[in-house]
């Protein structure tokens, strides 16, 4: 098509597709034209970020299958004994194989994987800049989709990097102007829209058939936040991103065979977001600004978790590890300290201070749990005699039976308080994660951490050494998932210089199996 004919318009670094326009038909075509180039010349420390957030999500899928947990183990089984490709039919590879598999299968075994421990990326639908500022969560579980398209077009580092970008881009934008969560509707829906669109695109799709392919993603397959509900979690949380972009893979080879879907979906006044956020006339409830070069792309603003927990939690491990700096003499014993008071925003409070994650019983609850994750970070504090955080990094064996039943933990969660800190704190958010923590001690004083916005690992933290908590923590992890750590990071580095032939070995790591007990 020429360029008159497209839906987006560029301006400055940014395609735009204002609210009046068909956002489903832009989408595509922007995901077409960016991921082959056409447009785009993203800086070099953006392609570096989006490398970076890559390879943490493969070191904790990788993780996740070496302690045999259930969704990914389950899930891999499936695409490997049901799915495999024999033949002249070119297939993806799940992690740690290189028999060949069903696309959506090898995509929702590895999204799956990634997911699992709930510690890769972390979006919060924020560009103020834009007045852009919805605040909905999302995470990078999404990369797999990039890399099964690559490997079955036979496509390079380069051509990779920018997929997974441009999917990170488009869920990103999304979640800044539109919060599905206010309608008790499950994030990763902006994550299988972007999802569509980039493995249409790479996969030779026309901006027709990823429109209808868009479509029927959201006209069919709307996971709802039930999913996350109830006292002791499912499966279904963690794995709700890959079932989601699983349904969104076979929609867009529905399409390319031709399965007409829901044109203009966004305008669509029945769909999730007409009806939800009502519209005069024929427009969406957003226009959107989806960036194509230069240096202000949405990964820019994601965050990275630090080990295992819930990121809402990472103001209070923050306001904890100051006071532990400051005072060391809470080191010495759990009955130094007589309380804890934690107070949050809204939605951390609502998600992981719900008085039902006091008690929790599996992983899934416990990383959900507020008293649980800080409770844990103070006791391996105590115990260690140490504040570092990178050495008191939350791992999957914080979250096994043995460590979710600790005593000690448990009488040490019996001293805290969690409170919601209205108004003064809801308006920081999402800018930051403004959290407070006070710990009262055994002799009555009160040691406060004062308001917490940009913890370690944020966007906006300027002030820590953040490749030092990164290698940390891959250190971490990949050590419990191959025998050789280093070697799974240089596989992982370097993305842009990779050959077609780095990018179909890319996930082939040989996988060290290892005990866990949830």
């Amino acid at each position: 098509m020429s360029d008159a004919q497209r839906i987006y318009k560029l301006e400055g670094d940014a395609a735009v597709l204002p609210a009046d326009c068909n956002q489903a038909r832009g989408i595509a075509e922007y995901a077409i034209d960016f991921v082959t180039g056409k447009i785009g010349k993203p800086d070099a420390s953006v392609l570096k970020r989006t490398e970076q957030f890559h390879t943490d999500s493969v070191i904790c899928g990788l993780s996740a299958l070496a302690l045999g947990t259930n969704a990914p183990t389950v899930l891999r089984a499936e695409a490997l004994e049901d799915y495999a490709i024999a033949g002249k039919k070119s297939g993806a590879f799940t992690f740690g194989s290189m028999q060949e598999v069903h696309p959506e299968k090898a995509i929702v075994s590895n999204s799956s994987a990634v997911r699992e421990w709930d510690s890769n990326g972390t979006n919060f639908g924020f560009d103020p800049e834009r007045n852009h500022t919805a605040g909905e969560f999302g995470h990078n579980d999404f990369y797999p989709v990039a890399v099964a398209a690559c490997q079955m077009k036979g496509l390079d580092g380069a051509t990779l990097v920018r997929a997974m970008l441009a999917i990170d881009e488009i869920r990103g934008r999304l979640a800044a102007v539109f919060s599905l969560k206010s309608y008790k509707i499950d994030h990763v829906v902006h994550g299988a829209i972007g999802s569509a669109a980039v493995y249409g695109a790479l996969m030779g799709a026309t901006a027709e058939q990823i429109e209808h392919a868009i479509g029927m993603s959201v006209a069919h397959y709307i996971p709802y936040r039930a999913i996350r509900a109830g006292k002791q979690l499912s499966d279904s949380k963690g794995a709700s991103a890959a079932i989601s972009t699983e349904a969104a893979i076979m929609s867009v080879q529905r399409a390319m065979r031709g399965f007409i879907g829901p044109k203009d979906i966004f305008r669509n006044p029945e769909s999730v977001f007409r009806w939800n956020e009502k519209t005069e006339g024929d427009r969406s409830p957003f226009d959107l600004y989806l960036s194509h070069s230069g240096k202000d792309f949405s990964v820019m603003g994601m965050h990275f978790k630090l080990g295992l927990y819930e990121h809402q939690s990472a103001g209070a491990h923050q306001g904890l590890i100051d006071l532990l700096d400051k005072h060391p003499e809470l080191l010495e014993s759990p009955d130094k300290i007589a309380g804890i008071s934690i107070v949050a925003y809204e939605p951390a409070f609502g998600i992981i201070g719900d008085p039902a994650k006091r008690d929790p019983h599996t992983r899934q609850s416990a990383d959900h749990s507020m008293v649980y994750i800080i409770a844990t970070l103070l006791r391996k504090a105590i115990e260690g005699k140490t504040s570092d955080w990178k050495t008191l990094m939350l791992s999957p064996y914080d979250y096994d039976k043995a460590a979710i039943f600790n005593t000690t933990t448990r009488a040490l969660m019996e001293k805290f308080s969690f409170a919601h800190g209205g108004k003064e704190y809801d308006d920081r958010y999402p800018d930051g994660i403004p959290t407070s923590l006070v710990i009262t001690t055994d002799t009555g004083e009160k040691l406060d951490s004062g308001l917490v916005m940009y913890p370690v690992g944020h966007a906006r933290n300027t002030t820590a050494d953040l490749n030092a908590y990164l290698d940390a923590k891959w250190k971490l992890l990949g050590g419990m998932a191959v025998e050789d750590s280093a070697a799974l990071l240089a596989k992982l580095g370097d993305l842009p210089s990779k050959s077609a032939a780095d990018v179909k070995e890319l996930y082939n790591v040989a996988i060290t199996k290892r005990d866990y007990v949830e």
